[in-house]
């Protein structure tokens, strides 16, 4: 045989290769997955070509055991869903069976929901920004944040004797008053917050290599955010003004000024995971701007309306919705006129968020599908509940 012969230098048709998919889980104990969520990813390499979360690691029956608890002592079980904003999900647990009631709450009572309840956001915001940070590979920003939601913390402790999981929003209003020292406390954590929100926009947000990991990367459109029902700051991230607070008030949101806060594709393109980074940041702003009109404006009085002991809301079925830190939640309630709830259903936003990482990921690499999970901010206690 000769040496021309012997060789074969045919370049290969690009037809003929092929490569496999290798399956890979990421999870359900993962520092990137926010939780016990567990995605099966298949890769080609470093590109996703599918992702699949699964999820119920953290389920723990919570619908169910609301058909045999009375409408008082389900407060402390919605706590546990979304655990990092507590007492938005106890307020609009609280409203849901009060519209059913028809109870007034005091006016004192309404200005302490709402104070307590952007406090939340403000901390649930700094939990994300010092969390997505490390997704994304900085540690200094988690431990800025900490240290400024230490402060909220410490006032909802004293408030309600819990750090996390408060049980303090109650039927017909709150449990504990604020004091003086309370109000001028959180009057100076506003007035300091202003500063330090702007200097952490600018390690993080401002920061080059930050920029480059998030801008562009896992774009939502308006359109996908209408398909798969994403709201709060998803949704306004994609150009979509839409905030309860300000299309269907509740409490006294109808009578406080503030923005609502969209997306505008500064860095790169409409709705991807810097808007949802700036939309977060800068809600902040606004709740402290909606914090110091409550300061300015909060009334002596009662904190507690006239609920009786034993609660017995009449028969009928309700949907309540709230604004809070990750979304719209919706508790669909179905009364048969007893004290304990027939059915209580709740709409959880990180749940619908959550089905739309199979959106997201095919043709990401891997540590942008990092980037696009922690932009979702889930809790996996809310998603699974």
């Amino acid at each position: 045989m000769s040496h021309d012969e012997s060789l074969d230098t045919t370049p290969m048709q690009s037809e003929n290769l092929k490569s496999e998919l290798l399956t890979l889980n990421m999870g359900p104990q993962h520092p990137a997955t926010h939780g016990v969520l567990r995605v099966e990813i298949k890769t080609d390499s470093e590109i996703i070509a599918e992702a699949t979360p699964h999820l119920g690691y953290l389920h723990r029956c919570m619908e169910k055991h609301c058909e045999h608890l009375d409408y008082r002592g389900i407060i402390p079980f919605v706590d546990r869903m979304d655990y990092l904003a507590a007492m938005s999900m106890e307020w609009g647990y609280c409203l849901t069976i009060e519209k059913m009631l028809g109870t007034e709450v005091p006016r004192r009572a309404q200005y302490i929901r709402t104070m307590v309840a952007e406090l939340q956001r403000v901390a649930s915001h700094l939990m994300f920004y010092g969390t997505y940070a490390i997704d994304l590979g900085a540690f200094s920003p988690f431990l800025y944040a900490f240290q400024e939601r230490e402060t909220i913390l410490r006032i909802f402790e004293e408030l309600s004797g819990a750090r996390l999981l408060y049980n303090y929003i109650w039927l017909g209003g709150v449990w504990n008053d604020m004091t003086d020292d309370h109000l001028r406390r959180i009057a100076a954590f506003c007035d300091r917050m202003d500063g330090e929100l702007e200097k952490y926009h600018t390690l993080v947000g401002m920061n080059k290599i930050f920029r480059d990991r998030t801008a562009n990367v896992g774009v939502l459109t308006a359109e996908d955010c209408y398909s798969y029902g994403a709201t709060g700051p998803i949704l306004r991230a994609s150009g979509v003004d839409w905030d309860l607070r300000k299309t269907r008030p509740y409490g006294i949101y109808q009578e406080l000024d503030f923005e609502s806060i969209v997306g505008t594709g500064e860095m790169g393109t409409l709705g991807d995971c810097w808007d949802r980074y700036y939309v977060r940041m800068k809600e902040m702003n606004e709740s402290l701007k909606i914090i110091r009109q409550c300061l300015e404006g909060i009334e002596e009085g009662p904190i507690q309306g006239k609920v009786s002991k034993i609660v017995k809301v009449p028969a009928g079925e309700i949907y309540m919705r709230t604004e809070c830190p990750r979304g719209e939640l919706g508790y669909h309630l179905i009364s048969d006129g007893g004290k304990i709830p027939y059915r209580l259903k709740v709409k959880s936003s990180c749940f619908t968020h959550t089905a739309m990482l199979s959106h997201m990921a095919p043709g990401q690499m891997i540590a942008d599908f990092v980037a696009s999970i922690g932009s979702i901010d889930i809790v996996l206690g809310e998603v699974d509940r």
